[in-house]
């Protein structure tokens, strides 16, 4: 896992979801439920100015009895969230996650938004790397034919 890089080992092909500063938290609850996400990037253009989650619309809108329908996500951001280049290690990503106890981190150019790593995402990479390490182990250990699927 330490060579993996977070584009394009972890995240590939990825569409972002991204409003404006001006949208409303409203705007960002359909998009979220739509796209079965839970956090959206504020951007302008593709300059990203915030980030928006799940818990940020529980505690910063419905918690704070804000009305979601003319809350603008420049109230209730995370302005100037933490980024990670692309061609950052993906172990970078989860120590600065599990410190900040993030779910999502936007990755960035120059500024300029490209991605979004989620917890999920990261999971996935280290599951993968688990397996892979176990096969080399077990074949190292029993032989490159050895197969716990095939033993009976």
């Amino acid at each position: 896992m330490p060579t993996r890089k977070l584009m394009p080992d972890v995240i590939k092909n990825q569409e972002l979801s991204c409003l404006p500063p001006t949208a409303t938290a409203r705007d960002a609850a359909l998009l979220m439920a739509e796209r079965r996400i839970a956090a959206v990037l504020v951007t302008e253009g593709r300059t990203l100015k915030g980030i928006v989650t799940e818990r940020d619309m529980t505690v910063r809108v419905v918690a704070a009895g804000l009305d979601p329908a003319t809350t603008p996500l420049s109230t209730v951001m995370t302005a100037n969230p933490d980024t990670l280049p692309p061609s950052s290690p993906a172990i970078a990503a989860m120590e600065l996650m599990e410190r900040h106890n993030y779910r999502h981190l936007p990755v960035a150019v120059d500024g300029e938004a490209v991605g979004m790593v989620s917890i999920r995402d990261l999971f996935a990479v280290v599951r993968a790397h688990l397996e892979e390490e176990i096969r080399d182990r077990e074949a190292f250990m029993f032989g490159s034919g050895y197969s716990a699927e095939g033993s009976a």
